[in-house]
């Protein structure tokens, strides 16, 4: 009884360390950055294999009762009279210690395979606007800085008018103006809106990084399965209890064995795991729906987009400078005509600095995003 005692205690702490050591890592290790859209996924996935895992790594407890051919005959041979006999114990299959920590790594990489198919998902809901809100925020903080000294200017010249040192017509000139830097701040303030709606999108993230991330997680994942399958083929496990054959003399009812066994099927797992791996591969490259073909599209997008706008920008960046210039040689000219022109200079450059300010967050944005603008 204490031999069984104690190979049911070596057992039970076998088993209590494997748990310990495969635990998966705590949530708070693994908080996301910004909004981590694959949390009710890991946690299915996580409550799924440490359920599975619990099977696989704990001993299990057996018991049995029935009757056996016991003494011998009066020939001397094993056929005696039927006997009750009560076995009772503790088994544990080794191999059990590896499917079960396996099984618990696959979960953490097709945990990590839905986070980024997630963020990638917001990439493409987000679609041509990806990017754009820094680029919206650098335009919206420039509006903000230069409508006060606009408003100030049509003020002045409204007092003009009624003092008769201004027209009409110079009026309604700066009046458009202003009004169109109203509309584009409207316009700005709107998309920002539309934009913080939708799923969001890491900034410093790169498409073709996350997506990388993705399959080499779903590759993993694979591998894992096909590791899990060829476990199945093997089985050592150790068995010891309480074995009792009555109204038979025993000196000790005790009984334990060591089991190898080995399904001969395991020879043709290697090929079939291997074509199974590769297929998944190319079924989620082949996918037409699928997010990998939804991102390469999306890419395409934005590095035309990259090119277009680092083209427009160097555009509107010369055209800053020009007036800048021009500006500075009428600030010294003190005429009332030189005065009008430097007002409608002033608002006109309030508007291209807020289209370089937009452009240039954008193309920074795309960047990062994409890398440079060659396909």
């Amino acid at each position: 009884m204490r031999m069984m005692l104690t190979g049911g205690a070596l057992l039970a702490l076998v088993a209590r360390t494997a748990l310990a050591q495969s635990a998966p890592p705590s949530q708070a290790q693994a908080a996301p950055k910004l909004e981590d859209r694959a949390s009710g996924y890991c946690d299915f996935v996580r409550g799924v294999a440490d359920a599975e895992s619990a099977l696989e790594l704990a001993p299990e407890l057996y018991a049995s009762f029935g009757v056996v051919n016991a003494g011998e005959s009066s020939g001397g041979g094993a056929l005696g009279k039927p006997k009750p006999r009560l076995t009772a114990g503790l088994g544990y299959d080794f191999v059990g210690l590896y499917r079960g920590t396996t099984i618990r790594k696959r979960a953490e990489a097709d945990c990590r395979r839905q986070r980024a198919v997630a963020m990638l998902e917001a990439a493409v809901h987000q679609g041509p606007a990806l990017g754009e809100d820094a680029a919206l925020e650098a335009r919206a903080r420039v509006l903000q800085e230069s409508l006060p000294r606009a408003e100030e200017l049509v003020t002045a010249l409204r007092n003009d008018l009624r003092e008769g040192r201004s027209t009409l017509e110079e009026l309604n000139a700066v009046q458009v103006r202003l009004d169109n830097l109203r509309e584009l701040a409207t316009n700005t303030a709107l998309a920002r809106a539309q934009i913080a709606g939708r799923p969001q999108f890491a900034q410093g993230q790169r498409l073709e990084s996350l997506l990388e991330e993705m399959r080499a997680a779903d590759d993993e994942v694979e591998s894992y399965s096909g590791g899990l399958r060829r476990a199945e083929a093997w089985e050592l496990s150790l068995r010891g209890g309480y074995d009792e054959v009555f109204n038979v003399e025993q000196s000790v009812p005790l009984s334990g064995q060591i089991l190898l066994t080995y399904n001969l099927g395991h020879l043709w797992q290697g090929s079939a795991n291997a074509r199974a791996r590769e297929g998944r591969r190319q079924a989620s490259l082949q996918e037409v729906t699928g997010v990998s073909q939804r991102i390469s599209e999306l890419m395409a997008d934005l590095r035309a987009r990259h090119r277009t706008e680092e083209s427009r920008l160097r555009e509107v960046s010369t055209l800053v400078a020009d007036l800048e210039g021009q500006l500075r040689e009428v600030e010294a000219l003190q005429t009332r005509e030189v005065r009008r022109f430097r007002d409608y200079l002033l608002l006109e450059l309030t508007r291209l600095r807020a289209e370089q300010a937009y452009l240039r967050a954008h193309v920074d944005a795309l960047t990062s995003l994409v890398g440079t603008g060659a396909p």
